[in-house]
């Protein structure tokens, strides 16, 4: 299958997507000349017109990504019973059942209904000794794990070191983009929270306002997802059009999120999408890369003027972690039950 890269330089930024853009990150991963900046002026306009962009050739193996999948298919195949037993809980790790998530923090929509999906969150698997698990943070860990599932753990694990290797590669890009050093961020990122939305999306007939997953924004740095057979994720443009993310062979999708668009002062977008019931079974594993946990989105002085001050309050990224979660996931562990105020 033949794809087409896209290239800042051929469109103008008020131009409107017909298809989500696709960058090869290959030139730049094998070090080639000038390929860093050229790769981060793509992410550049990308950013500050769709906030979404597909990439390909990325080093991650696609069969990595595909016993991912599959584990995570035997898992929702489970006696109800059994996945509760994982039930998502204080930590913000487990599983979540259909019904149990409303995106009450969108600006979007009001969202009313209750998402169709099924959700076993997961964290980056780490020892238990790691200073995160002992401060007692959410979001690290420890993960709940199925007991009668062989190779499950080894298949998602293989998958979360893998996409975290992807998401590395990327922050220098995202340094370069915002008109900072190629190493401004790497501090922050010596330790990343990376959260992991293992999603089942059922064959189902929705309500009217109901959705696989509502209009919302994510609240990351930047979110991962590599992409599945299965269509259903659409995407909103400036003009509030909505377009689906056609499958891409071994693509990933990469997007903004809310905590990244704090920090660029807006500059870089937290674009609204979606996911719509699919025509069959859809799986989905969306990474949500952050920083550590005390790094706090100051707006950069790059991205502020003096017609454009700061927007913002400064707000660290567990915080905003924990107020989004909170808001948006509903039951015990998730911040309140369903319809409390």
């Amino acid at each position: 299958m033949t794809v087409e890269i896209f290239d800042y330089r051929t469109v103008t930024q008020e131009e409107e997507f017909e298809q989500i853009p696709i960058l090869d990150v290959a030139p730049y991963l094998a070090d080639v000349d000038g390929a860093a900046d050229e790769l981060a002026a793509n992410i550049r306009f990308v950013q500050e017109t769709i906030g979404f962009y597909v990439i390909v050739n990325h080093g991650l193996d696609q069969r990595v990504i595909n016993a991912a999948y599959a584990a995570l298919e035997r898992f929702f195949e489970l006696p109800d019973d059994d996945k509760q037993r994982l039930q998502f809980g204080e930590q913000s790790v487990g599983y979540i059942a259909p019904q149990h998530t409303v995106y009450v923090t969108s600006t979007l929509n009001d969202n009313t209904k209750r998402d169709l999906n099924e959700t076993l969150a997961l964290a980056y698997d780490r020892p238990a000794n790691h200073p995160y698990l002992l401060r007692g943070l959410r979001f690290v860990g420890p993960n709940p794990w199925p007991q009668n599932l062989p190779g499950f753990r080894a298949a998602i694990v293989n998958f979360q070191h893998a996409i975290l290797d992807v998401a590395m590669s990327l922050v220098p890009l995202y340094a370069l983009a915002l008109e900072q050093p190629i190493d401004a961020f790497d501090s922050y990122f010596e330790d990343p929270i990376m959260w992991v939305r293992n999603s089942h999306y059922p064959a189902v007939e929705p309500e009217p306002n109901q959705f696989g997953i509502a209009p919302h924004s994510d609240h990351s740095f930047m979110t991962l997802l590599p992409m599945s057979e299965v269509s259903g994720l659409q995407v909103r443009t400036r003009t509030g059009r909505w377009i689906a993310a056609d499958p891409v062979t071994n693509g990933i999708i990469v997007n903004t999120g809310e905590f990244l668009n704090r920090w660029s002062n807006g500059r870089f977008i937290a674009t609204p999408h979606r996911v719509i019931p699919p025509d069959r079974d859809r799986y989905s594993m969306a990474a949500f890369f952050n920083p550590g946990p005390d790094t706090v989105a100051d707006p950069l002085a790059s991205c502020c003027a003096a017609d454009n001050p700061s927007r913002y309050e400064p707000v660290r990224l567990i915080d905003y972690m924990s107020w989004y979660i909170d808001r948006n996931y509903w039951g015990r562990g998730a911040g309140k039950e369903f319809g409390d105020s």
